[in-house]
């Protein structure tokens, strides 16, 4: 999802919050909501919301690199709701060893953002010829960052 801005000729430009895909070699996107006549504060809050909807469902798909407890759902139908909470087995070994069963580190969720953003597409051309086609070039994907991707339910990481 994302933001796009659409100028008009005679009149302020429109706002549309839209979402794109890709079907196979051909980019879709749709209107999701036209934000154009909304208030400032209304915008802000409804976009607020939407990135922290986004965060909670990254946090619940990435729960086995994060220090996040994967078993708090049943812990919360199991345990007594009057005493106070106690960690469970699997949170108490993460923070202890601080590896999982991958062999991966264990993450915060600011940290592994970080790794994540070192990903990058790099448009590149030659020095000697200007004149020369540009190319993309893709950064290699580290271990944590396939994991997290497979995660995710995002394209397969090479």
């Amino acid at each position: 999802m994302y933001i796009e801005t659409v100028p008009n000729r005679n009149s302020r430009p429109t706002i549309l919050l839209r979402e794109g895909w890709r079907e196979g070699k051909k980019l879709r996107k749709r209107t999701i909501a036209n934000l154009t006549n909304w208030p400032n504060v209304k915008a802000h809050i409804f976009l607020c919301m939407l990135a922290y909807y986004v965060e909670w469902h990254m946090r619940q798909a990435l729960a086995p690199l994060l220090f996040q407890d994967e078993e708090l759902d049943e812990h919360r139908r199991e345990r007594d709701p009057v005493k106070p909470a106690q960690p469970s087995q699997l949170i108490k070994r993460k923070k202890t060893v601080r590896i999982i069963s991958d062999g991966f580190e264990i993450q915060s969720f600011r940290t592994l953002l970080a790794e994540l953003a070192t990903r990058c597409r790099n448009k590149c051309r030659l020095n000697h010829d200007h004149t020369a086609p540009a190319f993309y070039q893709v950064t290699e994907a580290t271990h944590l960052q396939k994991r997290a991707f497979e995660l995710l339910g995002l394209f397969p990481v090479k």
